[in-house]
């Protein structure tokens, strides 16, 4: 008999349950790990698109807390919709 699982190596379960396989893939020969497949949970164009501007010369470097302002979505001025000031 054959079986297929599908362990999240990244939950406590998991990472025993996998610890647990792969000992009794050592001592005994009547359990076998025949592929262990680490899927990313990204898209692959999306990575090699981050990798290649990572790359790129020239880039800029915004602060997160300054963000939507610096891209003009957002006014902290008082009389502007936006603005959340108490």
């Amino acid at each position: 008999m054959e079986v297929t699982l599908k362990i999240d190596h990244r939950t406590k379960i998991g990472k025993t349950l996998l610890s647990f396989i792969e000992f009794f893939a050592k001592e005994n020969k009547e359990v076998e790990i025949v592929d262990i497949t680490k899927k990313s949970p990204y898209n692959p164009e999306f990575v090699k698109m981050i990798k290649e501007a990572e790359k790129e010369k020239g880039g800029i470097h915004v602060k997160s807390e300054t963000l939507w302002t610096d891209l003009g979505l957002y006014s902290q001025t008082k009389g502007s919709k936006a603005y959340k000031g108490s």
